[in-house]
């Protein structure tokens, strides 16, 4: 990614990818915050940070926080932050490594062994034979003849001995192999899922184990670990991970953070999670008051992280503000209407993105977002635009709209508010008065 001089280049500097640790420097704007939260001094994630870096035994974080919040570049900035201050840290992306339609919580316990053993690697941290054979033995039931041809193969082609490095190279082979089968082979995830279940706690022994021994090259600093794209499961399957088995995730003895549905918190179930995790919540950058009147802070500072990416000269007057206040405080949607809007003016030979662009570009965003909500939706909606923000009686239509992005969640005072495109949509269809200038 390279800052954009010229429209040809907006497509790929406003790429929906996070932010990753080398492009943090140029890109990074590090002042929303106060704009989230509405006090410069709150932060979600320094309150993770501070809980990773803490000495308690049990340091379980649910981050939860709309789909296209920066979410995901707020905790890569606090991976490098983390690593900074000493700590080993591995992101697992699960919309990569599983099928979020098919996922059970013992498939994390998978990849939360394989990325420790991964650290472990990567830092040449020496894991006890002991601890090896733990992991070996583990999994030897309907998969031994895998490990020794692995541990035999990672023998061959690293020169070392089976006996020392070659052990953990070999298992990691194994683990890629796993992985693999948990996302494509039905059958045989089964046995694997089945293994995890009835002896759960032997393998959060062995992870502790592992934890333990990169602790101590890391001078007593724990691990840590992110599970990204939790966030994405529907419902129903983000319950059958967490609900049942809360007790489980939150019982490792490094810090865990998992990213959750936001709009599973007005679940009546999610009041449980607290016993077991610390949820925090990253809100979305405000752009309009609960009066729905402009929040001039809030726009200058998603305008800051447009400037970071490109020239302002490229879009035409107002286009950027259209599209800021269009979008609702959404990065993930206005990076979407900028790419596709540069893309039109691309089309037309333009040096510049014009309003038209920007109009079709919204468009395209609106009829998704109109299509995830039915007539009967429409009552509940308007009465939440016209002043009922803070109590909504029902959370069950609410956690609905939450997780169709068509309701968008603030904070300072925990409030909603409708899509700003939906909005536009009920005034099309003369639902709103249009007082717009």
């Amino acid at each position: 990614m390279k800052y954009a001089n010229q429209v040809s280049e907006i497509i790929n500097a406003f790429s929906p990818a996070p932010l990753k640790k080398e492009q943090m420097p140029e890109f990074y704007c590090d002042d929303t915050m106060e704009y989230r939260t509405s006090d410069k001094y709150s932060s979600p994630i320094e309150d993770i940070f501070d809980i990773c870096q803490s000495s308690e035994e049990y340091s379980a974080c649910l981050l939860l926080g709309h789909k296209g919040c920066g979410k995901s570049t707020e905790l890569n900035r606090m991976s490098e932050r983390l690593m900074d201050a000493g700590h080993y840290v591995k992101t697992i992306h699960c919309s990569t490594d599983l099928d979020l339609f098919n996922i059970v919580y013992s498939d994390l316990f998978i990849l939360m062994g394989e990325a420790l053993l991964e650290i472990a690697e990567e830092t040449g941290c020496d894991i006890k034979n002991k601890v090896l054979e733990d992991i070996k033995n583990f999994w030897n039931e309907g998969t031994e003849i895998m490990i020794s041809q692995e541990l035999e193969m990672a023998s061959l082609e690293t020169g070392m001995a089976v006996e020392t490095k070659g052990i953990l190279a070999g298992i990691l082979n194994v683990f890629a192999k796993i992985k693999a089968d948990l996302k494509y082979n039905e059958e045989t995830r089964k046995e694997y899922r089945r293994k995890i279940s009835v002896r759960s706690s032997e393998w959060i022994g062995i992870l502790g184990s592992v934890a333990e021994e990169i602790a101590e090259k890391a001078d007593g600093k724990k691990p840590v670990i992110i599970f990204e794209d939790l966030d994405k499961l529907n419902p129903e399957d983000a319950w059958k991970v967490f609900y049942n088995y809360a007790a489980i995730l939150s019982g490792m003895t490094f810090p865990v953070i998992y990213t959750f549905p936001i709009g599973l918190s007005y679940d009546a179930r999610f009041s449980a999670m607290d016993s077991y995790f610390v949820t925090k919540t990253l809100p979305m950058i405000k752009i309009a008051t609960i009066d729905n009147e402009p929040f001039e802070d809030g726009i200058n500072i998603i305008t800051e992280i447009v400037t970071k990416r490109a020239d302002l000269n490229l879009f035409e007057p107002k286009v950027i503000r259209r599209l800021i206040e269009c979008t609702g405080g959404s990065l993930r949607d206005l990076f979407q209407v900028i790419s596709a809007s540069a893309k039109r003016a691309e089309r037309r030979d333009s040096e510049t993105i014009s309003m038209e662009d920007a109009r079709r570009a919204l468009e395209e965003i609106k009829t998704s977002l109109t299509r995830r909500i039915e007539e009967k939706d429409y009552k509940f909606l308007l009465n939440i635009y016209n002043g009922n923000k803070e109590q909504i009686e029902d959370r069950e239509v609410l956690l609905e709209m939450l997780q169709a992005s068509v309701v968008l969640e603030y904070n300072g005072k925990r409030w909603h508010n409708v899509h700003p495109l939906v909005v536009d949509f009920f005034r099309e269809q003369g639902m709103i008065e249009d007082v717009r200038k």
